[in-house]
């Protein structure tokens, strides 16, 4: 399992790298292994607004479908459309895999460092 320390995760198993007042959003290496292969990926467009702790998109897989939640506010400046076409691209690394940019956040979940975010999954 793999844990990057230049990023910030969230207790519903998603990263995030803040750069300035954007955001890159995607689900981490611990949530792409628990969903299995997946199937198909629902992200919103540009120019939706997104919600910190809203659901924002959402992931199937071959078990079931499960919901992504915005760890920031803001509006959705850029969608990673290649994972439209390809939804395993998650699977094979989760954090290149990054599902959309959000400019203009102005607020955010409770983030962890890698170190918290490992020994919280540890107990799950």
């Amino acid at each position: 399992m793999e844990f990057r320390t230049d990023l910030s995760y969230t207790k519903s198993h998603e990263w995030v790298k803040l750069e300035g007042d954007t955001a890159t959003v995607g689900i981490t290496d611990y949530a792409q292994d628990a969903l299995g292969d997946l199937v198909f990926v629902n992200l919103p467009e540009e120019g939706d607004a997104v919600e910190a702790e809203a659901v924002f998109a959402d992931v199937e897989s071959v078990k079931a479908v499960s919901d992504i939640y915005s760890p920031v506010t803001g509006t959705v400046c850029e969608v990673n459309e290649a994972l439209m076409d390809s939804p395993e691209l998650i699977n094979e690394s989760a954090y290149d895999a990054w599902f959309i940019r959000v400019e203009n956040v102005s607020d955010h979940t409770d983030f962890m460092t890698a170190e918290e975010y490992e020994a919280f999954v540890a107990n799950e």
